[in-house]
């Protein structure tokens, strides 16, 4: 177990800021003396990242393979595990308070890969496995699971791509639409299309089949994560890897327009500064990681406050690192 420094951007804003506030006292030339914006785009700025819990435990439990976020009850933060796990994290701090232990409807294991906490407090999770939907007590007790349109289902059921699936989930302001996003795309559609279902609460608090919509990626990339904006809109990640070389991650806004989602690039996370971050493997940049969790956090001067966690895959060269950025949405 290895905790790595934290390192946020404030302390770097507040050495740059009390800089400029001593040189300005010297004149004019102190004009020219900025604290750095840690700028990754005109859109987002990068304000911090955490390897704080990398390679960590809590009550015996690895705290990694994390692969969503979304935020809980008593200014906390809900982090699900790949493996079958949810920690539950303060919101400043990010240290564990406790971890529930998740399963499917026969004490099997899930592949979880996509959590939203709903206004009761109940959690929805989606695993690649089947692909599958489930609603949680905050015991880690099943309470629904949801219908999956038969297409989306991994093959020879359906024509999903094992390991492919239900990547991202989030809903949209009200909480009366969830909406799941496929990794990568059906057997037989483009090699850059990829589906996204949503699923419409209904009066007894259960889910009926919503409409579906179709997204374009980049040429080799997938959708690891969605999350909702609280103007209903998305921000959608994309994300791929290519060995010696390291991750792709790219941040863009989806708007839905009829039966698709229109995106726009916000930022490629590779021209995000770096902070003195380090990497255990090639990466074009040592911040990135294998980025698959996302939420947003709250709002400062304009911009949206969002969470990003990347999945170690319990790999020595990998980190369980979080990053802080301010978006402009």
């Amino acid at each position: 177990m290895r905790p790595r420094t934290l390192r946020t951007a404030l302390a770097t804003l507040t050495a740059g800021l009390a800089a400029a506030g001593c040189l300005t006292a010297a004149g004019p030339a102190a004009a020219q003396e900025r604290p750095p914006r840690n700028d990754c785009s005109p859109s987002v700025s990068l304000t911090g990242f955490s390897d704080a819990l990398d390679k960590t435990t809590h009550d015996g439990t690895y705290v990694g393979n994390l692969s969503a976020l979304s935020r809980d009850r008593g200014g906390s933060l809900a982090a699900l595990a790949d493996r079958s796990s949810l920690f539950r994290l303060d919101a400043r701090t990010l240290e564990p308070r406790d971890v529930v232990p998740l399963a499917d409807e026969n004490g099997g294991a899930l592949d979880a890969e996509g959590l939203v906490v709903s206004r009761d407090g109940t959690y929805l999770v989606s695993s690649e496995t089947e692909p599958s939907v489930r609603r949680y007590s905050r015991t880690g007790r099943i309470l629904d699971r949801l219908p999956v349109p038969d297409a989306l289902r991994t093959a020879p059921e359906g024509r999903a791509r094992t390991n492919g699936s239900f990547e991202g989930l989030t809903a949209l302001p009200g909480g009366r639409t969830l909406i799941a996003s496929m990794e990568y795309p059906l057997a037989g559609d483009p090699a850059d299309l990829v589906r996204f279902q949503t699923w419409q609460r209904t009066g007894h608090g259960h889910f009926r089949l919503g409409a579906q919509y179709t997204y374009r990626t980049d040429t080799g990339l997938g959708v690891s994560e969605t999350t909702a904006t609280p103007g209903g809109r998305l921000l959608v990640l994309e994300r791929g890897f290519t060995s010696g070389v390291g991750n792709t991650v790219r941040l863009y806004l989806a708007d839905r327009r009829g039966t698709t989602l229109e995106k726009t690039l916000l930022a490629d996370l590779a021209d995000c500064p770096s902070l003195g971050a380090t990497a255990g493997q090639p990466q074009p940049n040592p911040l990135l990681d294998n980025f698959e969790g996302m939420t947003v956090t709250g709002r400062s001067r304009g911009r949206l406050e969002v969470l990003l966690v990347s999945d170690d895959n319990q790999n020595a060269a990998q980190t369980t690192r979080f990053l802080r950025l301010r978006v402009r949405a």
